[in-house]
């Protein structure tokens, strides 16, 4: 009988003595390493390329487009995310989710505006300048987004371009 806590004495560690010469035991070979290849080994890495999308058309140009507009209504990610994802691949889409984007920057600002002018003027008049600022006027400001982003999309999938009568272009 041998001790479990000593080596076998043949000299192979790493296979148990039930298995043939040669063998590895399951599990031994990592999953995805090419056949052959040491447990420990770690496969050559290729270097990464970022390669370009394929470029939209016309169609799917101006659904992106529009759907830029048409993500305001959820604040400034959609239109984000859109811009990010496909300004490399549809002019019409770049431009018009640029327009998109700098509009939801333009309404965020204005509305943080009014919160602290909510603040700072209901400090003074107890509640009736909060009321108006930070509850009524932001109101407002999301009707007036919902309305713009709505006749954006209209706009653009109709087949023409949209400029919202207010915005500051902080992406050009």
């Amino acid at each position: 009988m041998t001790d479990p806590n000593q080596p076998p004495a043949d000299g192979r560690d790493d296979v148990p003595p039930s298995q043939p010469a040669g063998s590895q035991p399951y599990g031994s070979q990592p999953y995805g390493a090419p056949a052959g290849q040491p447990a420990g080994a770690v496969p050559p890495q290729q270097p990464y390329a970022a390669t370009p999308g394929a470029p939209l058309t016309a169609e799917q140009d101006k659904q992106w487009a529009s759907f830029a507009h048409l993500g305001g209504i959820l604040w400034f990610l959609p239109s984000l995310i859109i811009w990010l994802v496909f300004k490399d691949r549809g002019r019409l889409t770049d431009q018009e989710a640029k327009e998109a984007l700098n509009w939801q920057i333009t309404w965020i600002i204005a509305w943080v505006a009014s919160q602290i002018i909510g603040v700072i003027i209901g400090s003074f008049t107890f509640g009736i300048g909060w009321l108006l600022f930070s509850l009524l006027i932001p109101w407002a400001l999301y009707i007036v987004n919902l309305v713009f982003s709505i006749l954006g999309f209209v706009r653009v999938n109709s087949g023409g371009t949209y400029r919202y009568p207010i915005n500051f272009r902080f992406i050009k």
